[in-house]
């Protein structure tokens, strides 16, 4: 019995060693097809080098990127979304408005398919969609286009609230334009792109929003991102 024993706990021990391995190469090789690890997106917007230590004391120059910065603003179902809700999450974020007839149409057909193919199993990929018209933009308005485009409240939010801020927001946080503004009554943006946003607020990358080709790649992009913070790598 004793020996019975032994061997069944020495297999217990190989199974729970080997199962995470083998969990691995499943996910990679199924879920994951054709995505090349050691591929890095950039990083958009500043950067500033500092110096730092490691914890040896031995001195080197680090690199600090730039974050979108803090935000609050209204969600279709009037509840506040901060900053704070990029932490953690994947987020593809947009800026729409709910009567436009041109892009915003393939966009928000685009839009669907990413939350397909990504929210409908709860990963930690959200959208963010905020309103360049807000003033017409209301919460209620935002839950009735939320109602007509098949938008999935949970992980995807129609954004609305001052519009000073939105545009400062769009300019300066997002980086989506290069026009000037002060987010006044003659004031507007209207852009194409979806931003995409990793888990410590740092832009990764632009796509066109109305493009199928470009969605895809976007998507790709997701899924690097995902596995990066499985396999961590340094970043270059």
């Amino acid at each position: 019995m004793n020996v019975d024993r032994k061997v069944g706990f020495t297999i217990a021990v190989i199974v729970a060693a080997v199962f995470p391995i083998v969990f691995l190469i499943i996910f990679y090789n199924l879920k994951q097809p054709n995505i090349n690890v050691n591929t890095v997106l950039p990083i958009y917007g500043n950067k500033t080098p500092f110096e730092s230590e490691d914890l040896k004391g031995i001195k080197f120059t680090d690199t600090l990127y730039q974050t979108i910065p803090k935000f609050s603003l209204i969600n279709q179902v009037g509840d506040t979304i901060t900053d704070d809700r990029l932490k953690g999450v994947v987020t593809v974020v947009d800026f729409f408005f709910t009567t436009c007839p041109t892009i915003c149409i393939d966009m928000a057909k685009n839009k669907n398919e990413i939350q397909e193919y990504f929210l409908k199993d709860n990963s930690k990929v959200q959208i963010l969609s905020i309103s360049v018209d807000p003033q017409t933009d209301t919460p209620e308005k935002l839950l009735q286009y939320a109602y007509d485009n098949n938008v999935n409240s949970n992980s995807w939010n129609l954004l609305t609230g001052d519009k000073k801020v939105i545009y400062e927001l769009a300019r300066k946080g997002f980086m989506v334009t290069a026009t000037e503004g002060d987010g006044g009554e003659n004031d507007f943006i209207h852009d194409n792109k979806f931003v995409l946003i990793d888990r410590e607020k740092r832009i990764r990358g632009y796509y066109d929003g109305t493009s199928p080709e470009d969605t895809q790649r976007l998507i790709t992009d997701i899924q690097k991102l995902s596995v990066s913070y499985i396999i961590p790598h340094k970043e270059k």
